[in-house]
């Protein structure tokens, strides 16, 4: 195993979406542990304080080349990263060891037509916010006394597909922007791979956000990882799959969320018919009994986001994957 340490700069970076055109910014070994850098942002860099934009951030948003802007979402995203022996059909475990904002502040967007409510909240709205990194807290609204712990994950965790230009905004079974809180430090995911190299890439920062996303942002904010991409020829995933501490994650994706739910419920069936080994009747009732299913995200339009959590504590004997 290989420690690298992968800095964002404009040459190691991409805006807009994931392309099968994209230079890698590294290539690493299955096993291989990664301390990579990111920025969120590009798009309010010059609405923002000072302390938001350090000088490589800020020397990216004035100096990235067109080739590195592929696409038409909001995200600047660090890699792609390939892994040489990685081929389609594969699977690529990412395990995300350490995960911390880089700044003590970040921000809320709430942009026209988009978010849950778009009739109602009809006007633009860019917040800076105070992040308090000693503590692990931030308050919101300033001053009212409301605390909230950070949760720090990274809202993009995605391989490239055939596409030369998919926008970052929609999740799918490539991962992408899956803006899952669940996905801290500590937790592995899984994602099916469509090229060589799998081409990965990581990104959207967010410090702390609630089941839903439901105003487009979270607490948008630089964050630095620490992650470690094996390559797994034993598995055979067509849609990603997460594991916590505490719980087995099946995802699903779909325009309503009706859809969502559906596949989410679809998925964990078909992981406890392949890896606890019990039939799909039986899982079915299992996942009605025991199975907790959230709101992911119903922002990321087309697509909108349902995972299942199934609690570790309920099996009889530890579950590998």
């Amino acid at each position: 195993m290989i420690e690298h340490t992968l800095k964002a700069s404009c040459e190691t970076v991409h805006f807009g979406g994931f392309s099968s055109a994209l230079k890698p910014a590294l290539v690493v070994d299955s096993g291989d542990r990664i301390h990579v850098e990111t920025f969120s942002g590009f798009n309010v860099y010059e609405k923002a304080p000072s302390e938001f934009v350090p000088p490589a951030f800020q020397k990216i948003c004035e100096n990235l080349g067109g080739d590195r802007k592929v696409g038409s979402g909001p995200h600047l995203l660090t890699g792609p990263i390939y892994i040489n022996g990685a081929e389609p059909g594969d699977v690529l475990e990412v395990r995300l060891e350490e995960i911390t904002p880089s700044l003590p502040i970040g921000f809320n967007a709430i942009r026209p037509g988009w978010g849950a409510l778009p009739n109602v909240f009809a006007q633009p709205a860019l917040r800076f916010i105070s992040l308090d990194l000693e503590q692990g807290i931030t308050e919101f609204p300033p001053g009212s006394g409301i605390t909230i712990p950070l949760q720090p994950f990274f809202g993009i965790l995605g391989v490239a597909t055939a596409e030369t230009s998919r926008s970052s905004i929609p999740p799918g079974d490539y991962g992408g922007n899956i803006d899952n809180r669940q996905l801290q430090a500590g937790s592995r995911v899984f994602l099916p791979i469509f090229l060589p190299g799998a081409l990965f890439s990581i990104g959207d920062g967010h410090a702390v956000q609630g089941d839903g996303e439901v105003d487009v942002t979270a607490i948008e904010t630089s964050m630095n990882g620490t992650i470690q991409l094996i390559l797994r020829k034993d598995l055979n995933l067509t849609t990603p799959l997460a594991e916590t501490p505490t719980d087995f994650i099946a995802m699903g994706f779909g325009q309503t969320l009706d859809a969502a739910f559906e596949a989410a419920l679809q998925r964990m069936i078909e992981f406890l018919e392949q890896f606890v080994k019990i039939p799909s009747e039986e899982a079915y009732v299992l996942c009605s009994l025991a199975v907790n299913f959230h709101i992911t995200q119903v922002v990321n339009s087309p697509q909108k986001g349902v995972h299942g959590l199934l609690p570790k504590a309920i099996l009889p004997k530890k579950i590998s994957v």
